[in-house]
């Protein structure tokens, strides 16, 4: 007797458990979202990229007394978020110092990732205390130049750490797929790697969002480097990058509440 052709596997009928997150009461997670540096961060972010959408975009008259309150309370945030970076960069500082490194390339992009994030963070206090008028503004062009540039080099080196992150989750995802086929042919139960597979497809998912939050708020540093001169540089599109990239912080950092 011939033996039966295999059958397909991980086909549409194959179910992959997806993990199931923690159902927390709502306002105990709000408030440990808003106990979060970051947290308060991100919306206030949201609130004023989408102020200077509605600014940018027009869509109301200069003429009404609501357009200056809204560049007032646009300013204003601006200025509260840069006070909410204060000694923010020990964080890159630390992270860099427990990151684990398999290859030379890790070492370097990491410096390059760390390195001009915690620069960045840096440098923004100084543009802090300029926007609150304790140095004085003369100073403010050069501070602002050399945060941009450094954020922006920042963001290169965590967007190529994150695309070699992905490249290692497919990798992995690819073995685990394997060891499902392999285990429904000789009829193994394998709950737990189909479990483990839906957390790969999940954080694969984050890591892509991660990504593009990074070229979002890459772009916004390069429109500060040429101060808007350029495609896809002018207030409106800079405006919509920044509501992206808050968009996707606040659920990462919700999700890890």
């Amino acid at each position: 007797m011939e033996p039966k052709p295999a059958t397909p596997l991980l086909n549409k009928e194959t179910p992959i458990i997806q993990s199931k997150p923690n159902k927390k009461d709502f306002l105990n997670h709000l408030e440990a979202y808003l106990a979060k540096r970051d947290g308060v961060d991100k919306l206030l972010k949201i609130s004023r990229y989408a102020a200077k959408i509605v600014l940018t975009s027009s869509a109301l008259p200069e003429t009404l007394t609501l357009t200056h309150r809204l560049m007032s309370f646009e300013s204003s945030v601006g200025v509260s978020r840069k006070a909410f970076r204060l000694g923010k960069f020990v964080q890159d500082v630390n992270a860099l110092r427990s990151s684990h490194f398999d290859s030379t390339e890790d070492v370097f992009l990491s410096i390059v990732a760390y390195g001009g994030e915690g620069v960045y963070f840096f440098v923004e206090q100084f543009v802090w205390l300029v926007k609150s008028g304790l140095i004085d503004k003369k100073h403010a062009r050069r501070l602002g130049l050399m945060s941009a540039w450094a954020e922006f080099v920042g963001y290169l080196g965590s967007v190529s750490l994150k695309m070699r992150d992905l490249n290692r989750i497919k990798e992995e995802e690819k073995r685990v797929k394997m060891s499902i086929e392999v285990a429904i042919t000789r009829g193994i139960k394998c709950e737990e790697e189909k479990e483990r597979l839906g957390k790969l497809i999940e954080k694969k998912l984050m890591k892509r969002f991660s990504v593009v939050q990074d070229l979002a708020d890459a772009l916004m540093a390069v429109a500060d480097i040429r101060d808007g001169k350029g495609h896809f540089l002018g207030p409106l599109s800079v405006s919509i990058a920044g509501l992206l990239s808050a968009l996707i912080s606040t659920h990462k950092n919700w999700v890890s509440c």
